[in-house]
């Protein structure tokens, strides 16, 4: 579950995705918003900030600031690691037979050597760096775009999506997440708030 290459660098800011095996809808199938909540409160807990999120059907999209010393690759594998868990038991309590069957059959040989069971997300994690906050905007306005899209059309207002860090930059609303806004971080100089 690692990211695609290893990265260490203090106060680094990345626009990262977490995606579910074969574009499965593992996070909406289980309910499973309330467990990506409460990773996103640990890596809080140990200093990660995040200034922008949108939990999808089948993954999940945020902006993370890594804290002095933080390890952005091990808190990205320990979450996925931990919603994975959390899924497999969901699945399990709901019947989704079918859906464990699949995902056990994602499951490489190098894996399955590691007593990996099931394949709930895509190998790596998508992380692209973002340096300054024009691209921090660009990428939250991206995030917020996805409920609304015409792919996913979830809601017809982005505000009003429930998994998503968009009311709290448009109306100071903020839900489950622990959220900072990037601006309190020294990234200035945008053209307001991301939408």
């Amino acid at each position: 579950m690692a990211v695609r290459r290893k990265r260490e660098k203090d106060h680094a800011v990345y626009f990262g995705t977490f995606t579910c095996y074969q574009w499965i809808p593992l996070l909406h199938m289980t309910n499973a918003y309330d467990a990506v909540y409460k990773w996103m409160h640990i890596a809080h807990g140990l200093g990660y900030r995040f200034f922008g999120y949108a939990i999808m059907p089948n993954h999940f999209h945020f902006v993370i600031r890594v804290p002095e010393g933080g390890a952005v690759n091990t808190v990205l594998a320990n979450g996925k690691r931990f919603l994975a868990y959390e899924i497999i038991e969901r699945s399990k309590a709901l019947g989704l037979d079918d859906v464990l069957l699949q995902l056990q059959q994602g499951v490489r040989a190098s894996d399955s050597a590691r007593k990996q069971k099931h394949r709930v997300f895509a190998t790596s994690t998508d992380l692209i760096e973002l340096f300054d906050a024009r691209m921090i905007e660009q990428k939250l306005k991206y995030i917020h775009a996805n409920p609304v899209s015409k792919k996913w059309h979830l809601v017809d207002d982005a505000v009003e999506y429930p998994h998503s860090s968009f009311a709290f930059y448009a109306d100071g609303r903020n839900r489950e997440a622990p959220l900072d806004a990037y601006q309190e971080h020294g990234y200035l100089g945008g053209k307001g708030a991301p939408c």
